[in-house]
């Protein structure tokens, strides 16, 4: 026998909550969050940079123990690495079909940006500490 409330719902209510209509939005405003921070603070990086390039190694690496600028290169670090797992995740879910491959790219997409963003905030980090 069928559970008679389970045949009573309505197609609405059937559906509410999944697909994009749970969190797509939520995807979609983060990345034009972090498209909008970068605007910014890659113009910063850029200048800084540019500026940077004609000095030495004690040159850049003074430029980044200034409180201001490592705050600004670990904010650009953080939003090109989170704009780029949320571009790259929703190219993968609209083109990879199998399954299989979706999961292990978007695991595989998710690995590299912790271990390269990792190593690029530690990089900032290190220069700000002197270490």
């Amino acid at each position: 026998m069928s559970n008679p409330t389970k045949t009573m719902r309505t197609p609405l209510k059937k559906v509410r909550g999944l697909g994009a209509a749970k969190d797509g939005v939520q995807h979609w405003w983060i990345q034009r969050v972090t498209a909008l921070a970068l605007i910014p603070l890659a113009l910063i990086m850029l200048v800084a940079l540019l500026k940077l390039a004609t000095g030495d190694h004690a040159a850049v690496a003074a430029a980044f123990r200034h409180p201001v600028f490592a705050i600004v290169a670990l904010l650009a670090v953080l939003a090109v690495f989170w704009h780029f797992k949320l571009g790259a995740q929703v190219v993968i879910e609209d083109y990879v079909h199998s399954e299989g491959l979706k999961m292990a790219s978007l695991l595989g997409v998710t690995f590299a940006v912790f271990v390269v963003g990792g190593i690029a905030a530690l990089s900032v980090l290190k220069l700000f500490l002197g270490v």
